[in-house]
């Protein structure tokens, strides 16, 4: 299949989403209603972008609510497909091509296809794939919907500060992985590379005196630095060259990784083979041979990671999920160290 291309003499993240929300009353010109089993969740195990959507929909309980569609690891330079699914179509959308839903509301669509993205299933055209919108709409919007127990996870009286907090994370980290992984001149990488060691070394103190990014509880902005995090060593440091040091060298950030990958719904939504295959079988202008490596370990993930000592709750008031549907846990290959129950195991 035809690649794409992504290196670029310094690279620019295309951030012009489908901007579109789903709200309690949907009466904006550009707003959708809530309205419990209307949509599908596309995602890929894979993509950091889609993972957060795929942790915060299961820390919500939002499973009966929004049903979610998988697209397999790899894609081309045209979309993301349904590989998984049998005959290769989303058993909802009936689409081989998440592509198809962009087409279908906005025919010849210019702009990169992207997951997660929202699909109205009756029209079966794309809502929106504004991945950072999206997630907050989940814990906002959906809370009719909610299970019981379900965590605060943008709590109204921390948004100033964690608005702020999430914004740094996304730019330094989450984005900063990719400018030096898809950077193009020796000047570009080394100013990409020293950007997001500053913002780790940042983390690394932050999380040394509180549990969480925010305190004592998980908010939103855990996860969306736990995605990057859980795909470091696999992929960041060696194919995207964020190589000073790997998470398991940066005390803090390693324990607190774990501590996040020990709780249900964060580690029980990775899947380490999705994650080698794309980077590695997708991205074929940084590996050209498409080679997927064998490590690292994953045991590590399983170990202690001794965050308890600094208190917290972690849904806070609330409890954590049961275990994941069954047509929605990660194979056991794929992440060994998680149980059907969603708990990892050592």
């Amino acid at each position: 299949m035809a690649q794409g291309t992504y290196v670029e003499d310094d690279f620019r993240r295309d951030t012009n989403y489908i901007e579109d929300r789903v709200t309690v009353d949907g009466a904006g010109e550009h707003e959708w209603p809530v309205e419990a089993g209307r949509y599908r969740l596309v995602v890929a195990r894979a993509c950091p972008w889609a993972n957060r959507a795929i942790i915060v929909r299961r820390l919500l309980g939002l499973e009966d609510a929004i049903s979610m569609g998988i697209c397999g690891p790899t894609h081309d330079a045209d979309s993301w497909t349904f590989d998984l699914d049998p005959g290769g179509l989303d058993p909802v959308l009936g689409i081989p091509r998440i592509k198809d839903a962009y087409e279908k509301r906005f025919p010849g669509y210019p702009r990169g296809i992207t997951v997660p993205a929202l699909v109205d299933v009756p029209s079966g055209k794309v809502v929106t794939n504004g991945f950072a919108q999206l997630t907050l709409d989940l814990s906002t919007q959906w809370r009719a919907h909610h299970r019981p127990g379900a965590p605060d996870l943008y709590p109204e009286a921390l948004r100033e500060e964690m608005d702020a907090v999430m914004q740094r994370v996304y730019t330094e980290v989450n984005n900063g992985v990719y400018r030096c992984g898809f950077a193009g001149t020796q000047a570009a990488y080394a100013a990409a590379y020293e950007r997001l060691w500053t913002a780790l070394d940042w983390l690394e103190e932050r999380l040394a005196r509180r549990r969480y990014l925010m305190g004592e509880t998980i908010t939103e902005a855990d996860v969306r630095l736990f995605t990057t995090l859980a795909r470091f060593d696999a992929v960041y440091h060696g194919h995207f060259k964020c190589n000073r040091q790997k998470l398991t060298e940066l005390p803090v950030l390693w324990a607190y990784a774990r501590d996040l990958f020990q709780t249900p719904g964060f580690g029980d939504t990775t899947d380490f083979v999705h994650v080698k295959s794309h980077y590695y079988e997708v991205h074929r202008d940084i590996n050209p041979t498409g080679v997927v490596p064998a490590g690292p370990d994953l045991a590590g993930w399983a170990t202690p990671h001794g965050r308890e000592s600094l208190g917290g709750r972690p849904f806070g008031d609330g409890t954590p999920p049961g275990p994941p549907p069954e047509g929605e846990r990660v194979p056991t290959a794929h992440n060994p160290h998680v149980g059907a129950d969603g708990l990892v195991h050592a």
